[in-house]
């Protein structure tokens, strides 16, 4: 079973801290002596709004900006290589390439970001696609995909179940909302749309919910399933 997980910033160290990094750290290689082939996108989280936006007084423009963010993603992609160990490439990866090659020879591959203007949640969604990967996981502060921000709006309706087209259409909803924030971005759904990949949204801030989510399909946020797609045999054994 080849995984792709995607780590929020936020989620893997909203605080540097060390602890919260070997925790996640534990889960992926626990899913890796399952058997598992293990990719994971790192974002920039809370450091990276801080370092954007302090280069943006500074008169900083939107490219650097982004290579600002991208930056602070590969830091964040250390830190958890250097939790992994041995298990993992000791290389940030740092395009789409060098991550499969790593996967393919059994090695765990970490990146960050990959091009201004491309969040990691669209990098983790193009990884997926292009190691042709069995699940995808986003691990964010909101368990699921809801159909308004639910930290805006209290009657936000959380979806067990859906399909891709499904999740464009939402996604597109709410980031039309100005300062409102989705669970995954736009591009990151279509790209999700254009694979029939296989998706899973959770909350990750308790890293422990991502083992039993990708071995067994057990959680309690949001599946986002292909069209007209069986049940994977893997969560069936």
């Amino acid at each position: 079973m080849r995984v792709v997980i995607s780590i929020g910033g936020s989620v893997l160290a909203p605080n540097l801290d060390p602890e919260r990094v070997k925790a996640h750290a534990s889960v992926v290689e626990a899913l890796a002596r399952e058997g598992c082939e293990i990719g994971a996108v790192v974002g920039g989280g809370g450091v990276a709004r801080d370092y954007i936006g302090a280069a943006r007084e500074l008169g900083a423009n939107e490219v650097q900006l982004d290579q600002i963010g991208i930056d602070v993603t590969r830091i964040n992609a250390r830190l958890l290589i250097a939790a992994l160990g041995s298990q993992a490439d000791p290389k940030v990866a740092y395009d789409y390439e060098a991550a499969g090659d790593a996967i393919r020879r059994g090695d765990i591959s970490v990146m960050g970001g990959v091009t201004p203007g491309q969040t990691t949640d669209a990098v983790a969604a193009a990884l997926a696609e292009y190691v042709d990967a069995d699940l995808l996981v986003y691990a964010t502060s909101v368990d699921g995909v809801f159909s308004a921000d639910p930290k805006e709006d209290p009657d936000a309706t959380k979806f067990d179940e859906m399909t891709a087209a499904e999740l464009v259409d939402v996604i597109g909803g709410i980031e039309m909302n100005a300062g409102s924030s989705a669970p995954v971005d736009l591009l990151a759904a279509k790209l999700i749309e254009r694979a029939k990949m296989r998706t899973i949204v959770i909350d990750g801030t308790d890293p422990e919910r991502i083992k039993p989510a990708v071995l067994h399909g057990e959680h309690t946020g949001t599946d986002i399933v292909p069209q007209g797609g069986d049940e994977p045999t893997y969560w069936a054994e």
